[in-house]
């Protein structure tokens, strides 16, 4: 049998340790940092978690808001956002993830960036 992304990259510890190091290069990124402010942080890595998880093949427990309804009124443009799926396929490929898995995970970003851009700069 086949083993998942999720389970080819580790599991839970591996995808909980990638999102830790995803919101500190956003975080460290003077560009990005404002948008997560007034963000209660443990939640929304939490959502994180358990998004990423899910897109990877793991358990499915992203119970958060969709994507276009937690990002509404944002004003996310196409150059911010770009950068944040960057951060997170730089964060993976550090941690080892093989080619076809962050081909994988830059497809999703691809798929759901009309949810999420609001300005196209």
């Amino acid at each position: 049998m086949t083993q998942s992304p999720y389970e080819r990259l580790g599991g839970a510890p591996t995808i909980t340790e990638a999102v830790e190091r995803f919101y500190l290069r956003l975080l460290g990124d003077a560009q990005l940092a404002p948008y997560f402010t007034d963000t209660d942080l443990p939640t929304l890595k939490r959502h994180q978690v358990a998004m990423l998880s899910q897109v990877l093949g793991g358990p499915k427990s992203y119970e958060g808001k969709e994507l276009a309804e937690a990002h509404r009124g944002m004003g996310v443009t196409r150059t911010h956002y770009d950068a944040v799926g960057a951060h997170l396929l730089a964060v993976l490929t550090e941690m080892g993830a093989p080619a076809d898995i962050c081909d994988a995970v830059a497809g999703v970003l691809k798929s759901v960036a009309d949810d999420v851009i609001e300005l196209d700069h």
